[in-house]
């Protein structure tokens, strides 16, 4: 049986209904590991040795005070992943893994996009605190024939977080757009209001309209990395679209044609 290492932990989530959709994804040996402990097993090599990695972790953050700090990996954790890409094995990134690891800019480029949770700056451009609305009810659209879309219809209806981010779409493979929403800051809160305890808030907040891309193909070193914006909890998690776009995804990223 193929094995499947599912990294979390970071940014809270449900855990049951979590558990029940990793296990729906197919047949895998399904390894999952929290942070800080995840980081650790990456370091002597758990990623490696998988064949397949589903990333739905935040780490590298200390939220405390009404502040964020942020630090990077572990060399060896840094080091662990990049064997695993240049060996030409992939990963699959589901939702707020867009934010994880700030200080990391290698990773970010290898994903082509970044979520901030505070003012930054990314490949020589800064930008203000990203935006996230949650509970926005969308038609995912497919815009390529890739084999993570294969079986999908070209349009399903999701409800699902979504994210007004800093996304290069020179660097990418659009799989899946997001429609019948606008990615505006009108429609998106401050992640840096939340973090201060204003939830729900974009008081003194402004971004550039963003792109509407919410599943993508990218490249790491000689590996394919897949990002796909679903997974904010339950609806998404349920939704028989979306773990068929994640089956697919984990399958493609594994060698194996869906």
């Amino acid at each position: 049986m193929r094995s499947l290492l599912v990294l979390s932990g970071g940014h809270p989530y449900e855990e049951e209904p979590f558990e029940a959709f990793m296990h729906a994804l197919g047949d895998w040996d399904v390894t999952h590991l929290t942070h800080p402990q995840a980081e650790e097993a990456v370091a002597r090599g758990a990623a490696e040795q998988a064949d397949a990695l589903l990333l739905y972790d935040m780490p590298g953050y200390t939220f405390a005070d009404g502040t964020v700090t942020a630090r990077p990996p572990s060399r060896d954790f840094a080091r662990a992943i990049t064997r695993r890409f240049e060996a030409g094995r992939g990963a699959v990134a589901l939702h707020h893994a867009l934010a994880g690891w700030a200080e990391w800019d290698e990773w970010h480029d290898w994903l082509g996009g970044r979520f901030f949770y505070q003012r930054g700056k990314w490949r020589g451009h800064a930008f203000p605190d990203s935006g996230y609305r949650h509970d926005v009810e969308y038609s995912a659209c497919v815009v390529a024939d890739h084999p993570v879309t294969a079986g999908l219809p070209e349009s399903f209806a999701v409800t699902d977080e979504l994210y007004l981010c800093p996304i290069d779409e020179s660097a990418i493979t659009p799989l899946i757009r997001a429609e019948g929403f606008s990615f505006t800051p009108a429609n998106f809160h401050s992640a840096a209001n939340a973090v201060a305890g204003d939830m729900f808030s974009r008081a003194g907040w402004d971004h550039p309209p963003g792109s509407n891309c919410v599943g993508w193909e990218t490249r790491a070193i000689d590996a394919p990395i897949i990002y796909l914006q679903f997974g904010d909890g339950p609806a998404a998690y349920g939704n028989r679209h979306v773990r068929r776009a994640v089956a697919n995804a984990l399958n493609y990223i594994s060698g194996e044609e869906p």
